[in-house]
C-alpha cells in the first residue's frame, strides 16, 4: 500500500524555486490540502516577499489545545501576529533574509510544508505530556480533546495513566465504502497478530466507544464507522519516534478513504477489461444458419430454402 506524504508537496515545490531562485518571480496561488484546508500563497508587495497563509476549520478548536504555541516554536518570528483575512495563520518571508546556508533552507521549506501536521499536532503533544506527567498520579484527570475537522468527522484524543487513546469517526457514503473500509481495518486489527509492537487497533460500526459515547450522544448512524487507537509510552517517547507518531496518525482518515478509491478503481478496472474479453468472445462467434431459414438475394428479394 501506499503512504500519503505529510507535507504538501505544491507548497514544498513552490517555495524551493522562490527560495533557490536568483531572479524570484510573482506568485498569486490558492490551493486545497486533504480536509479542505485551504493555502494562499502570494507576493504581497513585491517578489521578495511571500506570504502563506492556511485556513482550517477546526483551528478555534486547535487554538485551545496550544496550536498557536506549537507554531511559534517551529516558526518563530515568521510567524504573523495578524493572519490574512479569511484565514488563521500566515507565515511571511523576506528572501533577502533567509537562512544562509543551503541545508538550513531546506529544512525551513521542509517545516512550512508542514504547516497543516505541525497545527495538528498540538491536541497529540498536549495528550503525551500530561500522560507522561500524571502517569504517577492515584486518581488524575484527563480531558477528552475534539477535533471536528471535517463536517460530519472528528478525531478524539483523550490520555490516560497508561495510554493516549485517539479515536477517529469517519463517514462511509455508500456500502461499497463500508464494506472496503471494514476489510481494511480488519487488516489493522489482524496486524498485531504479525507485528507485536504495533499498537492496538479496534474498529466499530454505528455504536461510538465508551471514551466518546457523552461526547458524540444521540449522533449515531450505519454509516459512521469508530476507529479507535492505542498509543502506548512505548509509540509516544520523546524524539523522532514521537514526531513519527504524530505524523502517520493524523494521516490516518485520508489513507483510509484513499485506498479505499484505490481498490474501488482498480475493481471497475477488471470489470471493464473482463466486459472487453466477453464482446470479443461474441464478436468471434460465428451462429450455424438453420436449414430453411430465409435468404435474400443480391437484389434484395427474399425466398427460403426447402
Amino acid at each position: 500500500m501506499i503512504l500519503l506524504e505529510y507535507h504538501n508537496v505544491i507548497i514544498f515545490n513552490t517555495l524551493t524555486e522562490r527560495f533557490f531562485s536568483e531572479k524570484p518571480e510573482a506568485v498569486d496561488m490558492t490551493l486545497v490540502d486533504f480536509d479542505g484546508v485551504t493555502y494562499k500563497i502570494i507576493t504581497p508587495e513585491d517578489k521578495t516577499h511571500i506570504k502563506l497563509s492556511m485556513n482550517m476549520r477546526c483551528y478555534k478548536e486547535l487554538i485551545e489545545y496550544g496550536a498557536n504555541d506549537v507554531l511559534k516554536r517551529v516558526y518563530g518570528d515568521y510567524l504573523q501576529p495578524q493572519p490574512e483575512v479569511g484565514y488563521d495563520v500566515t507565515l511571511a518571508f523576506d528572501l533577502g533574509k533567509l537562512p544562509a546556508s543551503e541545508e538550513e533552507k531546506n529544512l525551513l521549506i521542509k517545516n512550512v510544508s508542514l504547516l497543516k501536521r505541525n497545527a495538528l499536532a498540538a491536541p497529540f503533544e498536549r495528550a503525551f505530556e500530561e500522560q507522561e506527567a500524571k502517569k504517577d498520579e492515584k486518581n488524575p484527570n484527563f480531558a477528552l480533546m475534539t477535533v471536528r475537522y471535517r463536517e460530519e468527522e472528528a478525531i478524539y484524543v483523550r490520555a490516560q495513566a497508561d495510554r493516549v487513546t485517539v479515536i477517529f469517526s469517519t463517514v462511509f457514503k455508500e456500502e461499497t465504502d463500508r464494506i472496503f473500509g471494514k476489510v481494511f481495518l480488519q487488516e489493522f486489527v489482524d496486524a498485531r497478530r504479525n507485528i507485536q509492537l504495533a499498537p492496538p487497533v479496534l474498529y466499530s460500526n454505528k455504536e461510538p466507544p465508551l471514551e466518546i459515547r457523552d461526547a458524540v450522544g444521540s449522533n449515531t448512524s450505519d454509516n459512521i464507522g469508530y476507529i479507535t487507537f492505542v498509543l502506548f509510552p512505548r509509540h509516544v517517547t520523546q524524539g523522532s519516534v514521537r514526531e513519527e507518531t504524530i505524523s502517520r496518525i493524523q494521516l490516518f482518515r485520508d489513507y483510509l478513504h484513499y485506498h479505499i478509491k484505490c481498490s474501488k478503481a482498480y475493481m471497475h478496472t477488471r470489470m471493464r477489461a473482463r466486459v472487453q474479453d466477453f464482446l470479443k468472445v461474441l464478436n468471434r462467434a460465428k451462429p450455424e444458419i438453420a436449414a430453411g431459414g430465409e435468404k435474400k438475394t443480391a437484389t434484395g428479394k427474399t425466398f427460403r430454402r426447402a
